[in-house]
């Protein structure tokens, strides 16, 4: 049996990497902050090379993160913590074992001001601790291990944990209107999605060693706004008797927050294409699947 270590196991990903059924002989084994704390490097090399059951990792996936934005602003001892150096324990302790790390990171590396989607090879400028906390990760890994992947991801959402789609659900269900930022563009990402695309990867690097290494980009299909997004999950919970309540959009600037958000987070998806054979759905079919699990199937 092939254990594969998840970390972030209580997280929107890390629940779909366990729910995931994964290849006969796979076996997953989640940890979360209740069990491996993420700012002892220590810690981290001994959890990696204490395997499980006897027998050592086949490779590890790295879902976990500090990803309170605007908190980091003001805490950027522990975002860089756990966003840079965790990476670079579990980078250095997967070489120790001659295992593949697969590093989740995110679009906010990107500075945002692109037009088009953001490919792998575009010059990165993160605008916040947050985002430079993260891109630390992504070089800690490139130089820490050579049997690696990265993934950036942006807006994930899911029936668990506390996401987008979910606040507007629970907001919308008091409110006849909520107001919308509409000039920040980009495309959800299914946690379920998400985990697909890692096992995938995962499993090609642990029975393949000649498997493509590197940074890929994932997300669903598809563009919008979080206006365009709120209306939307609105449209289709109305179709199963939730809350439909009226958007209005606004501008970022009407919406002030300590970080800087990318105004364009679109990713393109080519690389994982190209290297994996994934394609990506269409974000408002992965949004319905959630609605199905929060609201219920549509009458």
């Amino acid at each position: 049996m092939k254990a594969i270590l998840v970390t972030g196991g209580g997280g929107q990903l890390g629940t779909a990497l366990a729910k995931h059924v994964w290849p006969d002989g796979y076996h997953v084994v989640t940890s979360d902050a209740a069990d491996l704390d993420l700012t002892d490097t220590a810690a981290i090399a001994a959890r990696v090379a204490a395997g499980h059951d006897g027998q050592p990792f086949a490779a590890v996936i790295n879902g976990a993160a500090y990803t309170a934005v605007d908190k980091a602003e003001d805490d950027l001892v522990t975002a860089w913590a756990v966003n840079a150096l965790a990476p670079a324990a579990f980078a250095a302790a997967c070489k120790a074992a001659d295992i593949p790390l697969v590093q989740v990171s995110t679009d906010y590396v990107f500075p945002g001001d692109k037009d088009g989607a953001w490919e792998v090879d575009d010059a990165v400028a993160p605008l916040n601790v947050y985002g430079a906390s993260k891109l630390g990760g992504e070089l800690a890994v490139r130089t820490g291990t050579a049997r690696h992947v990265i993934v950036r991801t942006a807006w994930v959402v899911s029936a668990t944990g506390h996401n987008f789609i979910k606040t507007m659900l629970r907001v919308g269900a008091d409110r006849p209107t909520l107001s919308v930022v509409a000039d920040q563009h980009g495309s959800p990402t299914s946690a379920t999605d998400l985990a697909a695309a890692l096992v995938t990867i995962a499993v090609r690097l642990v029975e393949h060693p000649d498997a493509p290494v590197g940074t890929f980009h994932f997300s669903n299909a598809g563009a919008t706004s979080w206006a365009g997004f709120a209306e939307e999950i609105f449209r289709q919970a109305a179709l199963r008797g939730g809350p439909a309540p009226a958007v209005q959009p606004i501008a970022t600037a009407a919406y002030p927050t300590p970080a800087r958000r990318p105004m364009n987070s679109l990713l393109g998806h080519g690389a994982i294409e190209r290297a994996y054979g994934i394609r990506p759905r269409d974000w408002q079919a992965a949004l319905s699947d959630i609605l199905d699990e929060l609201l219920g199937v549509p009458a």
